[in-house]
């Protein structure tokens, strides 16, 4: 019943994400395949974690469109998310959630690796789509001088505390399906620390053009991972 229940719940957001132009074909099939991989490994709470990832990003994404259109800041393809993406940001959560699967006696470490990798995927996002908006001033994360809106490496500090909040909501929903201990804010800071990662990776690489936005997205959730294992072990 639990199995069926949830090949339901994957077949809506599937269809859903098409629907509504959040994602192409592919990626929205690729998003259903790693749901499989995270359900199997850690069962409904990957998934929940999943999801608010996924909603938080979207509604982000799509927040002041006209804006960051006439700011030439909009996402291209009109925010509809590639394949590319949606492993760029899923992508640690399925290997953790493939592991778990694998060794299942270690599945509650990977559920909160997984859960700070979608943290920082969280952050990322929602930290360039409303900063881009709502920051006044930007800066270059290397020498914080000003810089350009919207650039590779550009921070703002109201951007960098809408990231908090979005790692705050990830670590929320960890928190409600595994109790409020101190991994709440172990995720929190992990978040945060891949979200700024990503800022300098962005500045790095990614302006030198060694590195593509979908590999620095992809680095910034293992980056966020990590850190939550090494505070794990600390």
């Amino acid at each position: 019943m639990n199995l069926f229940l949830f090949l339901c719940f994957i077949c809506l957001g599937v269809a859903a994400s098409v629907l509504a132009k959040k994602l192409t074909l592919a990626a929205a099939l690729t998003g259903g395949a790693l749901g499989v991989i995270i359900f199997f490994g850690v069962e409904w709470m990957g998934i929940a974690l999943m999801a608010a990832f996924f909603l938080l990003g979207t509604l982000a994404t799509s927040w002041k469109k006209n804006t960051k259109q006439t700011l030439g800041i909009a996402q291209e393809n009109k925010g509809r998310r590639s394949v590319g993406q949606v492993l760029a940001n899923g992508g640690v959560a399925g290997l953790l959630g493939l592991l778990s699967v694998l060794f299942p006696q270690y599945a509650p470490t990977f559920l909160l690796l997984m859960a700070a990798s979608f943290s920082s995927a969280t952050a990322d996002t929602v930290s360039s789509e409303l900063g881009s908006v709502y920051g006044r001033k930007f800066y270059d994360i290397l020498s914080f001088k000003k810089g350009r809106r919207g650039a590779d490496g550009v921070i703002s500090v109201e951007g960098i505390f809408f990231g908090l909040a979005g790692s705050a909501i990830v670590a929320t929903v960890y928190a409600i399906g595994s109790g409020w201990r101190r991994e709440y804010l172990w995720i929190v800071v992990a978040g945060t620390i891949g979200n700024l990662a990503d800022s300098y990776l962005g500045a790095t690489l990614e302006r030198r053009g060694i590195m593509g936005n979908d590999a620095v997205n992809f680095l910034n959730t293992a980056i966020a991972a990590l850190c939550a294992f090494l505070l794990l072990y600390i």
